[in-house]
């Protein structure tokens, strides 16, 4: 591959990492942050070179740092993904709802996983944190919880 071509391709992925609909952060060992996309600017209102170099714990007071670490221990160590489902956690980052109108939640809940990002020498020196607004089908499963209790208290008696 010429170093064109590798060049095009390295732009293709990086403008796919900013533009896609999910937020990607990369952290290091230390959770300093090396990428923090579109998603993450636009739902955070933090840009990226602002949080640059920055700890998350200090772009995000709201993570509990000792819980964060044990999530990603595995992940630097074993070199194996992590997962936050919005049903053991809602959010990790306190996005607002950006559905005002139509949506019934005060903030997103979200899916997250944490990834390795191996080197060239098989290291892993930095992982990926991936947030997926999940907030749709927390909404649909809570209405649905809801109706489920509704209709068991009103349920008929059996004769």
């Amino acid at each position: 591959m010429s170093q064109n071509s590798e060049m095009l391709q390295m732009h293709w992925l990086m403008d796919m990492v900013q533009s896609v609909d999910v937020g990607i952060v990369v952290l290091d060992r230390e959770c300093k942050i090396h990428v923090w996309n579109d998603f993450m600017e636009s739902h955070s209102g933090l840009l990226a070179n602002s949080v640059k170099e920055q700890t998350l714990f200090a772009v995000n007071k709201d993570i509990d740092k000792e819980w964060f670490l044990r999530k990603t221990k595995p992940v630097f160590d074993l070199k194996v993904r992590t997962f936050i489902t919005w049903e053991q956690r809602p959010y990790l980052f306190k996005f607002p709802n950006y559905r005002p109108i139509t949506g019934t939640e005060d903030f997103m809940y979200q899916n997250v996983v944490i990834s390795a990002l191996t080197s060239a020498t098989g290291a892993v020196d930095y992982l990926s944190v991936m947030i997926y607004d999940t907030t749709d089908k927390a909404i649909a499963k809570k209405q649905l919880e809801a109706l489920q209790v509704h209709m068991a208290e009103n349920a008929l008696p059996v004769r």
